[in-house]
């Protein structure tokens, strides 16, 4: 399969999906393509969430801020699976996060292309082009075209790191998502045992609870989420608003 990721909207991924799909027989699987706007991190951060979920496969993504530029065009293979996209440290996270123990850690190449029809639009011309043709190679041959090649510098990225306290943490919003949950970089493991209690966040109190219906509708909570994360929420409501908090925002968290 070929999944397709971007910050599109529509109905730009049509196109991809037209050079796929003239070109390879492949089952293509949309992730999204409303990541928020040319924003790098909150890709590479919800793209390290969902990829890993899927069977082997051809990732192509494409949030791509510096659109027709020099920036390379790079394909990653990383444990059982190939992750093509622009050099901006997008694929980076979750090729850490694809890499299995046995496969030696991560290994790209630059997709070397030639002019394409549009400066603008790398996704149906560069990218899907490279799909399409690792694809058809397989994971492990696509290497043997001259089109790629191996290298050892590429853009990376990687998510800040919290400051564990004896008092709290201090820690960052990573992502919102669209029910309004912030998401922060501080891991759930520092609420295992507060749970039940309450903490202060930036001064606000807020209780620790496991679900978000153990507080009353409209009432703020801490909790941990899915992903692992610490986030801030509120019981059918939005926790960026109700904590005054967005991607980027800094966030003390106490215990009280």
């Amino acid at each position: 399969m070929i999944t397709l990721s971007s910050d599109f909207g529509s109905p730009y991924p049509a196109a991809m999906k037209g050079v796929l799909a003239a070109r390879t027989d492949a089952q293509l699987i949309d992730i999204s393509h409303d990541f928020p706007r040319q924003d790098v991190r909150a890709t590479a951060f919800w793209l390290r969430e969902v990829l890993p979920y899927f069977p082997p496969a051809v990732h192509l993504v494409v949030v791509d801020p510096g659109v027709g530029t020099d920036r390379a065009a790079l394909a990653i293979r990383a444990g059982e699976h190939v992750l093509v996209g622009p050099d901006n440290g997008v694929l980076i996270p979750v090729a850490r996060a694809l890499a299995d123990e046995d496969s030696g850690g991560i290994e790209i190449f630059e997709y070397v292309y030639d002019d394409p029809e549009s400066v603008t639009f790398h996704g149906r011309d560069v990218f899907a082009p490279a799909a399409a043709t690792i694809h058809e190679a397989g994971r492990s041959g696509f290497e043997t075209s001259d089109r790629f090649v191996p290298v050892e510098e590429y853009e990376g990225l990687t998510f800040p790191e919290p400051t564990i306290r004896e008092d709290g943490v201090d820690g960052e919003i990573l992502v919102v998502d669209d029910f309004g949950n912030a998401i922060t970089n501080v891991p759930g493991e520092v609420l295992a045992d507060r749970l039940g209690e309450a903490v202060t966040v930036n001064g606000v109190w807020a209780p620790a609870r496991r679900t978000y219906t153990a507080v009353e509708v409209d009432n703020r909570l801490v909790t941990v989420g899915s992903h692992g994360n610490v986030e801030l929420a509120v019981n059918r409501g939005r926790g960026d608003e109700r904590f005054s908090v967005s991607p980027g925002s800094r966030v003390r968290l106490r215990w009280t």
